[in-house]
């Protein structure tokens, strides 16, 4: 586990955006995790972020023009991203968004920001069923712009209704990778390092049950 995985994980901690207990999500399952990003929502989490989405998309190694977020809850995290980029590993890179209804004034439309085109990198906190990121790849196709890579924050490596994960399905269903800052892994290895046993147990049995891989 890389250094700023570990901070990431300690920082979501410290900011209750990852929690330990019991969880009822909203397929029924009782986890004994939750993340939610919602919950970083101080000037040195976004900053924090950041440095991190930047840092697992230079070590992915995909190479990439510009940078997407969808709304909502990507923007901050685009914004913040190009930020790092230019800051830390002298990538000056544009970014965009989109807005979930269309402006009729001004500018008007649903992208603000930079032109879609290149190699894009879509930020966002977390994939759920997808539908969020199968939006924005319609975007990118209708602007003739590529899709290189999606990042998010966590992969929790849960499969949905079938064997697979909405990261795994959306993987083969698109052919672009997903990468995340942190996964089921780097989290049992936190917590097998800081001694908790008790909770890296109760992860490994949900993981046996409701695992991806």
């Amino acid at each position: 586990m890389h250094a700023y995985q570990q901070q990431f994980i300690e920082m979501a901690i410290a900011s209750q955006a990852l929690k330990f207990g019991e969880f009822t999500l909203k397929s029924g399952r009782v986890s004994p995790y939750f993340f939610n990003a919602g919950m970083l929502h101080m000037g040195s989490n976004i900053a924090h972020l950041g440095r991190a989405y930047a840092q697992a998309l230079v070590d992915s190694g995909h190479s990439v023009d510009m940078i997407f977020g969808p709304a909502y809850k990507g923007i901050p995290l685009a914004a913040a991203t190009a930020i790092a980029l230019a800051d830390h590993h002298n990538r000056d890179l544009p970014y965009a968004y989109n807005r979930k209804e269309a402006k009729d004034h001004g500018e008007g439309g649903t992208l603000v920001g930079a032109p879609l085109a290149g190699k894009v990198a879509i930020v966002d906190d977390v994939i759920t069923a997808g539908t969020a990121i199968r939006e924005v790849l319609t975007l990118l196709k209708q602007a003739k712009a590529e899709p290189a890579a999606i990042v998010i924050g966590l992969n929790r490596k849960e499969r949905g209704q079938g064997s697979l994960s909405a990261i795994d399905e959306l993987q083969q269903s698109t052919g672009v990778p997903v990468v995340s800052i942190i996964d089921l892994d780097h989290i049992m290895m936190y917590l097998e390092k800081a001694g908790d046993q008790q909770t890296s147990e109760k992860i490994a049995l949900y993981r046996e049950q409701y695992g991806s891989d």
